[in-house]
């Protein structure tokens, strides 16, 4: 019975395994990829560039025979039939065009090109044959023009995301409005949509969208942010049918007023989970109609005109009921104009994830422990810019465990806050990793010792920006894991650290403003240096050469070193940062002339390399290739030769400096190319790098890194430090060896602000047309050689302020106008014959100076005094020591001067006793008289 019932189990056993390995060998016949598909994939191929972040191909997996392996592609895994392209979330981008070859894939259900580059061409209207279609994720993928109405015809469509800057977005692309759409009258066609994204989108034209989608009856997500949407009409709302699908709605950045979208929203909101309507023009307190919607969990109304009633800062109105709903999560409503105080009430929304008040003014208010005892769940904390004070008891242990903590311009110093360490304890003690990962305690009024536990606390942190303090440390011996870290203006010293980044994140690092030591040597061993956007290492105690290692920085958009003590000459390999945008090496002792790899580095807008010690002649390079510039400066460096006309090529530049160097020859006449300086046209306000990356939870939005690259000039005669560079347009060729004559050419500019040619050897006259420079504040030409008359066209500068024509050999009357009179005589002094106010009344009353060289007349007889009285100070010691030693060593002579310094005094006594016998005597007789 036993050996039976053994047999039977060993027979059953063994069929089902025949059965496995069949189903097996069946599976995967069915499996292979078809090889009319795979054609078609191939075709799709050579349209497409996909390069990872090494630069290699990272579609070489696709010559296999099995496609159903090649990555971005699935296939069905009954049939074998191409399914799904997605070419999302990769560690590459891909570049090109879309191809018809997709026509060929007939059972094609998902399009994932989303985060990738198409080089701003149009949405393929073929697209509308792929009958199967159920997703598709064109967003942030560089297409542009009209969105096709025939996308109208995709009726199985499920889920259309369109956006040009949605959810997703990474540094890649900055790119706004790529879409237009007229009507969304097309969009009613897709009755099986649940998910719609039109972010940044041009729905200027589409007052339908309401109704719109309102009648698309199984929508669940909508999001139309930045889309420039037209109000609702009081029409509209009459013929909306109540929704009940809807779950998710951001219609953020439209500027919507509350008498639009109030009544809109409130008929389609009954089971809204999640509501965006920050940055609209929502005004006045928040509806009490909000407090109805029982299944709402998230709201978000930051960047509004609201007010907080009295009822509602008790907590006895909507954030009362708000409190009641089970579910309820985040609350935003950061930088909308609240103020007043914080009720300890808000505790009462124990359920809280996210909390965000910043940017409200609620000065002077102070923060306890009882406003948080019931935030259990908090993983996100945004008090920045309120100026709250956050006031603890020593020893207090937080309830909850922080992922993100904000608290930018908030009142936590003048020591370091205990609490922040409770957040930072080890989560994962196998990996060392804590809990928060975003730390913001920027100009929070510390000054203090960075305590010794943080360094060994925070290596989960993703985020750390202390900056605008005075904490002082030294960086730890390990290897400092981060992704941004900004502790910029504070005390720390010491040497660098080895720094290691996430090769998944971009990253930033900004040490500027502290007193860090040591060489530059330990830039090359941050581990993947590929990823890291931002190094700023600027005002420091850095000493040595720059090191060579510039060639694995591939996403490097700033660098900044200013104001240090480097040396030597400048390392080739920053020609190998071809997506640099800034680059500042001003402050320090470099030294020989620019390598010309450095015109490799084609996308640069701001090039700093002032106040060095930089040789040779300035390259013609960099108005052939480095086309793109606004700011450039090579003031104070001992560049020679002439101006290379290649310069005028450069359309889009607002500063040009290149004062205090030995730059001799004329001005090129071709400086009217100067774009940006001659027509009005819209300028960068500053030069800024937006860096951001993606959340690592739907709670956590993007990292946003702002850097603003700042310019130091020579304005008014001090050095100053602008971040607003298109309020300034200057072009400073001062202190150089360049002659002739201003050109006319000059005069185009006609947006310039600031003009310094002193202090050259220009001659000839002023040209007569400078006038035409309708906006210039700054204007010097002094220490030059022109002559003849002042133009009379300097008298429509309205806007001059600061005017310097001294030193020259200008004659004539000065002409009539309130502003040019207005300036102190010096702006006008020592030239030769010139007249009237404000250096004199009138002309008839001047008699013509003695003749006098122009050109540095006060600097040469400044210079000839300062040498007389130097040599008549060494000659007189020269003198008094040469007699001393003579009267010392000589000892006749020593004598014979003693002798007659004695016979000397025994005359002067005499001479002085008969004189005053004399006087008395003749006192005498004269008061017997």
């Amino acid at each position: 019975m036993i050996t039976m019932s053994s047999m039977r189990s060993h027979k059953l056993v063994l069929i089902f395994a025949l059965s496995c390995l069949l189903l097996q060998e069946k599976c995967t016949y069915a499996s292979q990829c078809n090889e009319s598909e795979r054609r078609a994939l191939l075709e799709f191929k050579h349209s497409l560039q996909a390069m990872d972040f090494s630069g290699d191909d990272a579609l070489s997996s696709w010559i296999s025979e099995e496609c159903c392996l090649w990555v971005g592609v699935n296939c069905n895994s009954h049939t074998g039939y191409v399914e799904m392209l997605d070419f999302s979330d990769q560690l590459w981008v891909v570049a090109g065009t879309i191809s018809p070859s997709l026509l060929k894939l007939h059972h094609l259900t998902s399009l994932y090109f989303n985060g990738n580059d198409f080089n701003g061409s149009l949405i393929p209207e073929f697209l509308i044959s792929l009958k199967k279609l159920k997703l598709l994720d064109l967003s942030n993928a560089n297409f542009r023009g009209p969105i096709p109405s025939l996308l109208g015809n995709l009726s199985m469509v499920e889920t259309l995301r369109l956006g040009g800057n949605g959810e997703g977005v990474t540094f890649r692309h900055k790119f706004k409005k790529m879409y237009s759409v007229g009507k969304l009258e097309w969009l009613s066609h897709l009755s099986r949509l649940k998910q719609v994204d039109l972010s940044f989108t041009n729905l200027s034209n589409a007052k339908d969208w309401s109704q719109i989608i309102s009648h698309l009856p199984l929508l669940q997500e909508l999001s139309l942010r930045d889309c420039d949407l037209p109000s609702i009409s009081s029409s509209s709302v009459s013929l909306t049918n109540s929704s009940t699908s809807l779950i998710t709605l951001d219609l953020s950045d439209n500027k919507l007023p509350s008498s639009a979208i109030y009544p809109w929203l409130f008929n389609v909101s009954r089971n809204l989970v999640s509501l965006n309507l920050s940055s609209n023009q929502l005004k006045g307190p928040i509806p009490e109609a909000l407090g109805n919607m029982m299944a709402i969990q998230e709201l978000y109304l930051s960047d509004n005109l609201l007010i907080l009633a009295e009822s509602q800062v008790r907590g006895d109105s909507v954030l009362n009921e708000i409190g009641k709903l089970p579910d309820f999560m985040a609350l935003d409503l950061g930088y909308s104009l609240l103020n007043g105080s914080i009720s300890k009430s808000i505790g009462q929304l124990s359920n809280l994830r996210v909390l965000r008040l910043a940017g409200n003014s609620f000065d002077g208010d102070v923060i306890s422990e009882a406003h948080f005892s019931n935030f259990t769940y908090l993983q996100k904390l945004d008090l920045s810019s309120t100026s709250l004070t956050l006031k603890f008891n020593s020893g207090w242990i937080p309830p909850f465990k922080l992922g993100q903590i904000m608290l930018c311009s908030c009142k936590l110093g003048p020591h370091f806050p205990d609490w922040i360490r409770t957040q930072m304890d080890v989560l994962t003690p196998d990996l060392d990793i804590s809990s928060v990962e975003y730390l913001d305690i920027s100009a929070s009024g510390i000054s203090d010792s960075l305590p010794y536990w943080f360094w060994g606390s925070f290596q989960g942190l993703k985020y750390i920006n202390m900056s605008f303090n005075q904490i002082s440390s030294t960086f730890p011996s390990n290897s400092i894991h981060i992704s941004h870290l900004d502790l910029s203006s504070n005390n720390f010293s010491g040497p660098l650290p080895h720094f290691s980044l996430d090769f998944m994140d971009m990253g930033t690092i900004n040490l500027s403003k502290n007193k860090f030591t040591g060489s530059g040597s330990p830039i090359c061993n941050i581990t993947n240096k590929g990823v890291l956007a931002l190094l700023d290492l600027s005002n420091n105690l850095f000493s040595g050469v720059v090191p060579d290692c510039f060639e694995s920085f591939l996403s490097l958009t700033a660098l900044n070193l200013a104001d240090n003590s480097f040396s030597g000459s400048l390392p080739s390999s920053l020609g190998s940062l071809t997506s640099l945008e800034m680059l500042s090496l001003r402050g320090n002792k470099f030294s020989g002339e620019l390598p010309s790899s450095l015109q490799n580095c084609t996308e640069l807008k701001f090039l700093d390399l002032s106040d060095n010690e930089l040789s040779g002649e300035i390259p013609m390079w960099i108005g052939r290739r480095l086309s793109s510039l606004v700011f450039l400066s090579l003031q104070r460096n001992q560049f020679r030769g002439r101006i290379p006309h290649q310069l005028c090529g450069l359309k889009y530049l607002q500063i040009l400096d290149l004062s205090v160097n030995k730059i001799s020859d004329t001005i090129p006449p071709c400086l009217n190319n100067f774009t940006s300086m001659a027509e009005k046209v819209s300028l960068d306000r500053r030069i800024e790098h937006h860096l951001s990356d993606v959340g690592s939870s739907q709670w956590f939005a993007q990292v946003q890194v702002r850097y603003v690259d700042e310019a130091l000039l020579t304005w008014k005669g001090k050095k100053q430090s602008y971040p607003q560079l298109g309020l300034l347009l200057a072009i400073d060729l001062s202190c150089n060896k360049l002659r002739g004559e201003i050109p006319e050419e000059l005069s185009s500019l006609q947006e310039l602000v600031a003009l310094n040619l002193s202090r050259n050897l220009f001659n000839g006259k002023i040209i007569q047309n400078i006038g035409h420079l309708r906006q210039v504040e700054v204007l010097d030409l002094s220490r030059n050689k022109f002559s003849g008359n002042i133009p009379t066209s300097l008298s429509e500068l309205t806007f001059l302020s600061t005017l310097d024509l001294s030193y020259n050999e200008l004659s004539g009357k000065i002409p009539t106008s309130t502003q040019l009179q207005s300036f102190d005589p010096s702006s006008f002094s020592h030239n030769r014959g010139l007249c009237g106010p404000p250096i004199s009344p009138n002309c008839s009353m001047v008699e013509p100076p003695p003749g006098k060289p122009a050109v540095g007349g006060e600097e040469d007889y400044d210079e000839f005094m300062k040498r007389f009285y130097t040599g008549m100070g060494l000659g007189f010691a020269m003198a008094f020591w040469g007699f001393c030693s003579v009267v010392f060593f000589k000892r006749s002579w020593r004598h014979s001067y003693f002798r007659y310094l004695d016979h000397a005094k025994d005359w002067v006594y005499v001479s002085v006793v008969l004189l005053k016998t004399r006087l008395v005597s003749r006192i005498r007789a004269l008061s017997t008289r």
